[in-house]
């Protein structure tokens, strides 16, 4: 079989920026190794300057440098800048090497590099959820603005766009009708996120109210620690208005009011913490909810495997890593509805339509013990179709089918 040459471009990469990067290089550790298939990856260093790194003997990655304030929130001065930065590197890659097919991670700003060069070499989008015009507040401006002028040209002309999940589809083709969009989805490290080993979790208790206050009393559930009869709540990802975090303060608060000794746990760091920190306060919350900041990736699986329930209250993702790894560490989910939760919940997690009602889904699952442990054995067996073994397949089929119609239709 014919070597596959292929270039990979992202704007964010380990350890910068969040899902999209995470899975790029997740797909990149499916890559390594292959005789079949040599792969150099344009991105972005947090810092001024150039950089190669070898991730593997058939992969190299160079990095751009620009000025990042924050790892993991992108401005448009600092988009601006990598654009500028990575399109002389984007040309020189294309004289120096002769590949066969441009893989690009988000539409915008990446796919904009391989929009100019489609007649020479043709290309796939992933979109992955904030490069689709949708709800994101602090994007709002930018759909409107580059939609009709930017987007649409850059899907147009790619030879292929794939969604990471139906819902992320949907919202696509709201956007641009007449697109032809694949689903492949994201995909879990089975090995690395696994169930913990011992029992299944307590029968959650419910506080006896103070007699003095009439409130209850909830003592600090220790973060990660098993065993407290305390419902364990996990959230994960940026704090960021998209996440809608106060609604699962407002559960919190509403638990322990109805005497569900309960605790959440923030994982993520974002512009939103200081003004979460404050509401935990005027809610009286500081004993019920741990904010951990952002935390390594090497930490997050015993992180996960220390709690009971995901939960989460987003009111649009393209489909999430987070979830996915909570499902595979053996976590039932408790979700609002949006993009991505048609694949991965079935009878091993509650999705409501209305936020108001994640606080009762919760208290059913803090009230029947059984119910908690068949969802999460169900968890586990969901997490285990979505392996990136599996996701990695799928992408290296869409590229032989890309340069197969190239083939049979030149120009």
């Amino acid at each position: 079989m014919a070597t596959l040459r292929l270039l990979m471009l992202n704007y964010e990469f380990p350890p910068l920026g969040g899902g999209g990067g995470q899975a790029h290089q997740a797909l990149l550790q499916q890559y390594a190794g292959r005789r079949d298939l040599e792969v150099d990856v344009l991105t972005s260093l947090a810092r001024p300057g150039f950089l190669l790194e070898r991730f593997a003997a058939n992969i190299l990655i160079c990095k751009v440098g620009v000025r990042k304030r924050d790892l993991h929130v992108w401005r448009r001065g600092e988009i601006v800048e990598w654009l500028l930065k990575a399109k002389p590197c984007y040309r020189r890659l294309l004289r120096q090497e002769k590949y066969d097919l441009v893989h690009a991670f988000f539409g915008f700003p990446t796919g904009w590099l391989c929009y100019r060069t489609a007649r020479r070499l043709p290309y796939l989008l992933s979109l992955r959820g904030s490069d689709v015009p949708g709800e994101n507040a602090r994007l709002k401006l930018d759909y409107q603005i580059l939609g009709p002028l930017v987007f649409k040209p850059i899907w147009r002309r790619a030879s292929a766009l794939v969604a990471c999940s139906a819902g992320l589809k949907a919202r696509a083709l709201r956007f641009l009708p007449t697109a032809d969009i694949q689903v492949i989805p994201n995909g879990v490290d089975l090995e690395q996120f696994h169930p913990a080993k011992d029992a299944p979790p307590d029968r959650v208790e419910l506080a006896p109210p103070d007699s003095a206050s009439g409130r209850e009393t909830v003592g600090q559930a220790p973060p990660y620690a098993p065993g407290t009869g305390v419902l364990r709540l996990l959230t994960v990802g940026r704090l960021s208005v998209t996440k809608r975090l106060p609604l699962l303060l407002e559960a919190v608060a509403l638990l322990r009011g109805q005497g569900v000794a309960v605790h959440l746990t923030v994982v993520g760091g974002g512009a939103l913490e200081l003004e979460l920190r404050r509401l935990c306060g005027r809610m009286s919350l500081e004993d019920a909810v741990t904010f951990t900041g952002r935390c390594d990736a090497q930490e997050m699986p015993e992180i996960y495997r220390a709690q009971d329930v995901f939960v989460s209250a987003s009111m649009q993702e393209g489909m999430s890593n987070a979830m996915l790894e909570a499902m595979a560490s053996g976590l039932p989910i408790v979700t609002t509805r949006c993009e991505g939760v048609e694949e991965l919940i079935a009878n091993n997690g509650i999705v409501v339509d209305d936020p108001a009602h994640l606080a009762g889904a919760l208290r059913s699952l803090a009230q029947d013990r059984d119910r908690l442990a068949a969802m999460a054995v169900a968890a586990r067996r969901r997490a285990a179709q979505f392996s990136w073994s599996a996701v990695a397949d799928r992408y290296l089929d869409c590229y032989r089918q890309v340069l197969q119609q190239r083939t049979t239709n030149p120009g």
